[in-house]
């Protein structure tokens, strides 16, 4: 055999490295063998590909890569058995979904030829395993899905499904390989990556937006921002830090499983809580900020003559069939170009408004202290208390926290028992309530982030899924 040439697998394995993928977590079948081939190939040509992680599940293969995205920024791989591997890694593709993860899932597809390739079936499952339209059973649930074809560069395919996946809102994609198609033979050779992070650079928010935005927080008695996922920009925590504290706006987290993130440090003195429902009810003006849920409205709603101001790369949370929550004001774009044009329009609104900051300030400080006052009464009636307690376990993981911790919390403790206020520290199941997350993200998070504590709380339903 010439010496250049090459399966058409060992390019997809390069243009995986290539294109930003330096871990792949692998659930391996029939399907693998080209690739198993390229792995050894690769080694063989001392060429540089992804680190390959075998996982025995396959949801749990998806929660370590949703972890390791969340703990470094950067995206995950998952490559499953055709149908099957799909079907068991749909749980954790919900999760990633709802939570705007960039995840590139992978699966082979069974043979389509029943002789004459080196790839054709050559086993019962070949054809039992076959489907008409494999894509569909995740088509819901992914921004993009394909197959790759004979002929076509993988590289090129890759580049756009990461694309694709790193673009807000971000999320997780979809890619067939038949095993014919990774088996072919190339002398090509990978076409290299141009110098550009991956995916479109973030919008930037409407400027006439983020001024009436402005001009009714400055003049609200009771304005509340409420955050579910804002913290991911390691940035954001202290933008919204600065922005409370400069112009006396409180803060609240959206009720479990809402906050995925710290989006706010949770002993702040404006810091109202998760769902609180008496500030919601309040609020003249309340801005959901990277906020799928802002309110329960069976719990609470904020007032009818109060201004509702919505923030996020799609406001509108489109992927949601239904999501009735009233809006004034919906600003598309990055929470954290947002948050910085909203304190400068907030600097020149609040001119002239101090003593109404002031007394903004005196009345959330109260009500935080309150709120404060009564988790620690919870966790010291809770240290006597049989069963164990969620506040007792939180005041114990209080006094191990350090800045170097990274707490995942699948309905272990509620996140206001948490005493957190260091950027990229808490993260947490999403919306979807796919069960089975902790373990796998927090296996996931470890790896991407080593010199991290890792702490796992995980509530007894779900780690029976993990």
């Amino acid at each position: 055999m010439n010496p250049s040439t090459h399966s058409v697998a060992l390019n997809f394995l390069q243009a995986l490295l290539d294109r930003g993928i330096d871990r792949v977590f692998a659930n391996a079948g029939t399907d693998f063998a080209p690739l198993i081939e390229a792995l050894v190939d690769a080694g063989q040509r001392n060429i540089s590909i992804p680190e390959f992680i075998v996982v025995p599940h396959e949801n749990v293969a998806i929660s370590m890569a949703h972890g390791y995205y969340l703990a470094t920024g950067k995206p995950a791989a998952v490559m499953v058995h055709v149908t099957v591997g799909t079907a068991n890694a749909l749980c954790g593709l919900m999760n990633a979904a709802r939570d705007q993860a960039p995840i590139l899932l992978m699966a082979g597809r069974t043979p389509s030829t029943e002789h004459g390739h080196i790839g054709s079936r050559n086993g019962g499952i070949h054809w039992g395993q076959d489907s008409f339209d494999q894509g569909g059973i995740v088509r819901e649930w992914v921004k993009w899905d394909y197959e790759l074809r004979p002929g076509q560069p993988p590289e090129d395919i890759v580049g756009r499904a990461l694309d694709i996946a790193m673009s807000e809102p971000r999320g997780p994609v979809y890619l067939c390989m038949p095993r014919e198609v990774l088996g072919d033979q190339t002398t090509t050779p990978v076409a290299p990556m141009r110098e550009r992070a991956l995916g479109a650079l973030p919008a930037q928010p409407s400027a006439e937006g983020i001024e009436q935005a402005a001009e009714w927080l400055a003049n609200a008695e009771f304005p509340l921002i409420i955050s579910s996922s804002s913290g991911r920009d390691s940035g954001n925590l202290d933008r919204l830090v600065r922005i409370a504290e400069r112009f006396g706006i409180a803060v609240a987290m959206p009720g479990e499983p809402g906050a995925r993130e710290l989006n706010f440090p949770t002993t702040h003195p404006l810091y109202l809580g998760q769902n609180p429902v008496d500030a919601i009810a309040r609020a003249d003006v309340l801005v959901a900020l990277d906020c799928e849920v802002p309110w329960w409205p069976s719990m609470s709603t904020p007032p009818a003559e109060g201004r509702l101001i919505h923030i996020a790369p799609d406001p509108f949370f489109n992927r949601y069939p239904v999501r009735g929550f009233a809006a004034d004001l919906a600003i598309a774009g990055s929470s954290s170009l947002a948050l910085d044009m909203l304190e400068q329009a907030l600097t020149s609104a609040c001119t002239g408004k101090e003593s109404l900051l002031v007394k903004r300030k005196e009345v959330f400080n109260a009500l935080s202290a309150e709120r404060l006052a009564a988790v620690r009464a919870l966790m010291r009636d809770a240290a006597q208390a049989t069963p164990l307690q969620p506040a007792w376990i939180a005041s114990c993981v209080n006094d191990i926290l350090d800045e170097s911790t990274i707490v995942v919390n699948e309905l272990g403790v509620p996140l206001d028992f948490l005493f957190l206020s260091t950027p990229r520290s808490y993260l947490s199941s999403s919306l979807a309530g796919g069960l089975g997350f902790g373990l796998g993200a927090a296996i996931g998070a470890k790896m991407g982030a080593s010199h991290k504590q890792v702490l796992l709380l995980v509530g007894d339903g779900s780690y029976m899924f993990g």
